[in-house]
């Protein structure tokens, strides 16, 4: 008989150190979802975002092509952009004293600078991103060693049969008050759900709930019980923090962003068709009351994990493969004992 699998040990939970570290073991080398093209649609339109602590920008350039840049400015660490979506009509801007770039990251005018020996523009430009695509979406990394992102969102591909992705319709944000890791573990099954989730598990079967893992991907799958379902049953969760939920007419990826060791935001990306606005509001309905009783868990949870009383639990064979996966991923890239 087997050893049973045992949860993590809650001293990595809510710590700052261990969240320092995981920022550079964990973060720093995964990859990143940024947004999607069709989220920039003329040049100099730009996304913003926090990776590890290092705030990325991605922007369209003259020639059609997607860049992402460090949002940094050689001169004096100036920030390129302030805003977390817009338009730089031209030319990236720092919004400290000015200096002026291409839309391909090369130094286009130090404003007012005066005269300087030795002073070369071209050794000034942008520090660039790594930055992939897959199915339109930006991914971004500060590893040069990470897998290509569609060969990690292959199982994905196997599943998602509609080539095309809905146009960009919301962004929705939600602020939890646990470590990120607490969020995951719940994302990663529904072993949860006919106690938490009478609204979902009203649509889906979940005695027959099934999560497992293909690659770095963990793949969920729900029977139907009922023919006008808003959810697809189908949802998938990409190594560490990234989820794709698709609907029977649109898909939302949730980006799980860590802030710090007690706080985490969730970033929602609606695409959908726009003349479907009945089953927009269903979706959208139904995915707010999933979300604000995971919130609700995952606080509670949290406070659990820190208070001193809890020690490692055992995980289920049938329904915490995924969660197991995930922690021994964990404890493998950032070091921590078994």
């Amino acid at each position: 008989m087997t050893k049973p699998l045992r949860a993590l040990d809650p001293s990595l939970y809510g710590r700052p150190e261990i969240f320092a570290l995981e920022r550079e073991t964990v973060f720093a080398k995964s990859w990143r979802l940024i947004g999607h093209e069709n989220m920039l649609k003329a040049a100099g339109d730009f996304l913003t975002d926090e990776l590890a602590g290092r705030s990325v920008l991605a922007v369209r350039g003259t020639d059609g092509a997607v860049r992402a840049f460090h949002n940094v400015c050689p001169h004096r660490a100036g920030p390129l952009a302030t805003e977390a979506q817009g338009q730089c009509d031209g030319a990236i801007t720092c919004a400290y004293h000015g200096w002026r770039f291409t839309l391909e990251g090369r130094l286009q005018s130090a404003r007012d600078f005066g005269a300087a020996e030795g002073f070369d523009p071209r050794a000034h430009g942008l520090t660039p991103v790594r930055l992939e695509t897959w199915r339109g979406f930006l991914f971004v990394t500060l590893s040069d060693a990470a897998p290509p992102i569609a060969q990690m969102m292959a199982p994905v591909d196997a599943s998602w049969t509609d080539e095309r992705v809905q146009p960009f319709v919301l962004r929705r944000s939600h602020t939890i008050k646990c470590d990120w890791k607490a969020y995951v573990e719940n994302y990663l099954e529904g072993y949860h759900v006919p106690l938490i989730h009478p609204g979902l598990d009203a649509e889906i079967d979940s005695a027959n709930y099934t999560v497992h893992m293909e690659g770095e991907i963990a793949v969920h799958r729900a029977p139907s019980r009922k023919a006008d379902n808003v959810y697809s049953g189908y949802w998938a969760w990409a190594w560490p923090w990234l989820g794709i939920n698709l609907y029977e007419h649109g898909v939302m990826v949730e980006r799980i962003s860590p802030v710090g060791p007690d706080e985490t935001r969730l970033d929602y990306l609606y695409f959908f068709d726009p003349a479907r606005g009945a089953e927009l509001e269903d979706m959208l309905k139904l995915s707010d009351a999933v979300t604000d009783e995971d919130v609700k868990m995952c606080e509670i949870v949290h406070l659990n994990l820190t208070g001193g009383i809890y020690r490692a639990g055992p995980l289920s064979p049938r329904h915490e493969g995924a969660v197991a996966w995930f922690q021994a991923r964990l404890r493998r890239e950032a070091g921590y004992p078994e």
